[in-house]
């Protein structure tokens, strides 16, 4: 699978996302998102390991 994130990139958009008072419920951000989901799933086991790292669960 291509990515065009590193895992860096993808926690730093999970903060933002979070930060600007967007929800993190696994569908929206999969459907408004689809990018930071395609990469958050590439490098962590599950969206809510990759929020976890971010520091936002």
């Amino acid at each position: 699978m291509d990515t065009n994130m590193s895992p860096e990139e993808v926690l730093t958009q999970i903060v933002e996302l979070h930060n600007n008072g967007e929800t993190l419920a696994k569908k929206s951000v999969k459907k408004a998102h689809p990018d930071l989901m395609k990469n958050a799933l590439y490098y962590f086991p599950n969206w809510d390991q990759a929020m976890e790292r971010a520091g936002v669960q």
